[in-house]
């Protein structure tokens, strides 16, 4: 089982914001990290970026992953603004589906760790999660 450092298991919450509807991506991460050990919470496409952030802090997420396949991962900008604004910004983002190259760099200006393109293998993304959640956690401030 994969946990952080406190022996707790990593929680990611994966989500899709925006209008984009396929979750089939999304899903297979989800099992991903389920199956190495993470707690994971799923919530399947459309979801408001308030949603995201108020579903993050209640449940003390360590890392979000975004799932994106049209053009949703413009609006992750958004996403990162709201999260630093409500407190949450040692929580970790990730992004992942199709982020064209020259769109890579604006998402980790604006504060997203990781990018995965089609073809990330399940090691790649379940390594980088959990090493994202231990840095989350480092960085959690104190309740």
């Amino acid at each position: 089982m994969h946990a952080n450092g406190d022996g707790i298991p990593a929680k990611v919450l994966v989500t899709k914001i925006g209008l984009d509807g396929h979750d089939r991506g999304s899903r297979v991460v989800a099992a991903y990290l389920r199956d190495a050990g993470m707690e994971v919470i799923y919530t399947g496409p459309w979801q408001q970026i308030p949603a995201v952030v108020a579903l993050t802090q209640e449940e003390d997420v360590d890392v979000v992953g975004i799932s994106s396949l049209a053009t949703d991962h413009l609006i992750v900008p958004k996403l990162m603004r709201a999260l630093r604004d409500a407190g949450l910004a040692h929580v970790r983002v990730v992004v992942g589906g199709i982020v064209p190259d020259d769109e890579v760099s604006m998402l980790h200006e604006n504060g997203v760790s990781k990018v995965f393109h089609p073809g990330s293998s399940r090691e790649e993304i379940v390594a980088a999660v959990q090493q994202l959640a231990e840095q989350a956690r480092c960085e959690r401030p104190e309740i």
